[in-house]
């Protein structure tokens, strides 16, 4: 009898029997069955996840990979430029100036026939120049003559013997605006590079490179054995393209976590490009060599960090030391450890010569080369950290600082190195001297500091800025931001104000040179007094600016009014709001070197003003043009008033306060300038202008302490000995057809005659000269000796 409920098929009374027996089993053998089911649930769902985890870290790899690769690879550094040096018949130019400059830029002396290289002898260079990509086109490599007589160019020919209207250096880079990584490369193609490089970079590091799919597991299995013996990582296995995925993506840290993603991603790589795209990132990618806080990457930067030459220019001893350089740069550094660079380039041309790439006459004649890279203190780009930073900052108007640093654009400025360079040494050789011989603190917030500003008078072009004594030193920019009372500096603007009313004020009008005492809003005094602490009396306005008399200054500035003055500065470019208090008219006005450079560069120019101009052009990383900065010119004040002002200025040169400039300067030579002193001395300036150059210097110190210097013992010298080091032509002093000259007796400020004793020749604003004719003593008058050069001519 079936028990109740039970279905009559067959079989089922002996499972019904099994199932008895079954639900009569033990405990034990229940709860086994079931820990055996959940174990394999577990490890099925675990198993699910690891698969849904690691394909996910696949395709975000593929991902990674693909974005990376495919795009921008790199963020490019933005190189700044200086001018490009124009060779041309005529051109003032001494032969030590062309040397320097063509060692700052990498040529290489005493050798003909090869690129960048110089050959001199007595006055001819013979030079074989490098091309390049300007923003007005491209100047091919060629070979030049350039003959000199004396200290100018006489002529300069080509390879032919044929004459050249003008030949352009390429211009030295200065500098760069780089990212946060500082890394820097110069972006090359892999036809640029010299076969045989590449030959020699396959041989060493990766022969089976176009074979693989972008790991070798003999190699790796050989670096494990390796690895496991020497109880530590001693080799990777990597393949090139395993190389170029841990520069490129990954850490250098060496763990089996981040070797199998390395393997991954090499894989990934090769299954989505080129081999020869592959190849290309490698050599522009792999890292070569450090030059301070700057990472030297890839062949084309590193060619010219060790060579000073183009990558596609090395020959087979060059590019045997770059590919040697692969396995440690620091460790096979080839200044720091010379005999290890050597017999590892050695090695890889032994590894060529094995491999058939080179012939064995031609692995002797490499082997038996010196490294031939240039000296260590050239091997870097010199800094200029202060002009560097004057270009940033007027880049920054225009340009995001990620475009600056990123999108490899080309930066052309005016500056010019020999002027740099003469800047530089002037300021650090007065200084020096200044502190032996006045027995000053040479360090601590004592020491004396200093800064200088070169600009060109025609065009306002920025030629030149030192903003430290150290000018390598990239910290405080004293030319842009030490702000300081200029002085006496301030009053060519007082004369300049009363001369445009040439009614009222000629330089032969008779000023008071009496004590003042002009009461505050607060009660105090302002009491002035002349630098000699002497009244003078009645004296002409020409010689009351030449000889920087205060209180003759001070009463002419209240009396012609203080925003007139305030206006007139405005004028010559000052752009910041000045109080109209009678101080002001003697220099208790902070302005850094660069400003006062704006306000005595529309002084120099005659009257018409320029912003400065750091940048000529602009560049992206394919060579076009992006941004043009022209000349912009604006005439504030007319030649004829600008002219007389400008005679004012040369007498302060040759009878005034800046007279002792000529202790170290041809007494032929005509300069303009003004001294300027702040109270207590604690500020020494001196602003001044030949026919060429304007220059600005200041020496002082940093804590604002008291000097023994005044502006004509101070930042004068640092001015003579820059000035004296151009070439400069006098200033260009022109008689405008507004302007007449006159016989003046200087006593009276009257008309005179040539005859007469006292006589003066001064220029007026046609009209404005005295009617009364002052009593002649019958001696002859003169025309004062560095007027004498425009008269005679």
């Amino acid at each position: 009898m079936l028990p109740s409920g039970a279905l009559e098929i067959r079989g089922l009374p002996a499972m019904a029997a099994k199932s008895k027996k079954r639900k009569t089993a033990s405990p034990s053998k229940k709860n086994t069955k079931r820990k055996s089911q959940g174990g394999g649930r577990f490890w099925l769902r675990f198993f699910v996840v690891t698969v849904v985890l690691l394909f996910g870290a696949l395709v975000y790899l593929d991902a990674w990979v693909q974005m990376a690769f495919s795009g921008k690879k790199w963020a490019i550094p933005a190189k700044v430029y200086a001018r490009p040096l124009e060779l041309y018949t005529g051109l003032p130019l001494s032969q030590e100036d062309l040397s320097a400059e063509l060692k700052a830029l990498g040529y290489r002396f005493n050798r003909s026939g090869s690129p960048n290289s110089v050959e001199r002898s007595a006055d001819t260079f013979r030079l074989f120049t490098r091309g390049f990509q300007f923003w007005d086109g491209t100047e091919s490599a060629r070979e030049l003559e350039v003959r000199f007589y004396r200290d100018q160019v006489e002529a300069v020919y080509d390879r032919d013997g044929q004459p050249i209207n003008i030949a352009r250096l390429e211009p030295l880079q200065i500098g760069g605006i780089y990212p946060a990584h500082n890394e820097d490369r110069l972006l090359v193609r892999l036809d640029q590079l010299p076969v045989g490089l590449r030959q020699a970079l396959l041989a060493v590091e990766d022969k089976h490179f176009y074979e693989h799919n972008g790991i070798s597991v003999l190699s790796m299995l050989r670096a494990m054995w390796v690895n496991v013996r020497a109880g530590r990582w001693v080799q990777g296995g990597s393949t090139l393209t395993q190389q170029l995925v841990k520069n490129f993506f990954l850490t250098r840290e060496r763990t089996l976590l981040r070797k199998g993603v390395e393997v991954i991603m090499a894989l990934l790589l090769e299954f989505h490009y080129d081999k020869n795209e592959i190849f290309e990132a490698y050599v522009n990618e792999v890292y070569l060599a450090q030059s301070g806080p700057r990472a030297i990457h890839g062949f084309g930067l590193a060619s010219q960090y060790y060579f000073n030459t183009p990558v596609e220019n090395l020959r087979l001893a060059q590019y045997a030391l770059l590919v040697a350089l692969v396995k440690g740069p620091s460790y096979y550094d080839p200044w720091r450890h010379p005999e290890r660079a050597l017999k590892r380039r050695n090695l890889v041309i032994e590894q060529m010569a094995d491999q058939g790439l080179v012939s064995a006459e031609e692995a002797r004649k490499g082997k038996s080369q010196t490294l031939g890279i240039g000296k260590r203190t050239s091997r870097s780009r010199r800094n200029y950290p202060a002009y560097l930073d004057l270009v940033r900052r007027q880049l920054r108007r225009d340009y995001r600082e990620q475009d600056l640093n990123s999108t490899g654009l080309q930066i052309f400025t005016n500056f010019d190195p020999l002027v740099q360079w003469r800047a530089e040494q002037s300021l650090n050789r007065v200084v020096n001297s200044l502190e032996k011989g006045y027995e000053l603190p040479s360090e601590g917030p004592e020491r004396l500091q200093g800064a200088v500003v070169v600009t060109g008078i025609e065009n306002g072009e920025v030629l030149a800025v030192v903003g430290d004594r150290e000018p390598r030193y990239a910290g405080f920019n004293r030319a842009l931001d030490a702000r300081r009372p200029v002085g006496s500096l301030i009053k060519p603007a007082v004369y300049l104000t009363a001369l445009e009313s040439p009614q009222q004020y000629t330089l032969a009008t008779l000023l008071d040179d009496a004590p003042v005492s002009v009461q505050g809003a607060d009660g105090s005094l302002w009491e002035p007094q002349n630098f000699d602490k002497k009244a003078h009396g009645e004296i002409p306005l020409h010689i009351a600016l030449a000889q920087s008399y205060n209180q003759a200054t001070a009463r002419l500035g209240m009396t012609i009014g203080l925003d007139n003055v305030i206006d007139t500065l405005a004028r010559l470019g000052v752009d910041q709001e000045l109080q109209a208090v009678p101080s002001l008219l003697l220099g208790a006005v902070e302005m850094s070197p660069l400003e006062v450079s704006v306000m005595y560069q529309t002084i120099a120019a005659s009257g018409f003003h320029s912003p400065l101009r750091a940048i000529r052009e602009v560049m992206d990383g394919q060579a076009q043009p992006l941004r043009r900065y022209p000349l912009e010119v604006e005439q504030k004040f007319t030649g004829d008033v600008i002219h007389l002002l400008q005679y004012g200025l040369l007498e302060v040169m040759r009878e005034g306060t800046g007279r002792s400039v000529y202790n170290g300067m041809p007494a032929t030579l005509n300069v303009a300038g003004k001294t300027g002193t702040s109270d207590e001395q604690r500020d020494s300036w001196f602003a001044g202008f030949g026919g060429d150059h304007l220059a600005v210097a200041w020496v002082g110190r940093d804590d604002n302490g008291e000097t023994p210097l005044t502006g004509s013992s101070g930042a004068l010298p640092v001015w003579r000995r820059l000035i004296a080091g151009l070439n400069e032509r006098s200033v260009v002093f022109s008689r405008p057809a507004g302007v007449e000259y006159h016989w003046i007796d200087d006593k009276t400020g009257l008309l005179s005659k040539e005859a007469c004793q006292g006589a003066r020749y001064l220029p007026f604003i046609a009209g404005s000269q005295p009617i009364q004719q002052a009593p002649c003593n019958k001696r002859r008058g003169r025309i004062v000796d560095w007027l004498r050069y425009w008269f005679q001519n």
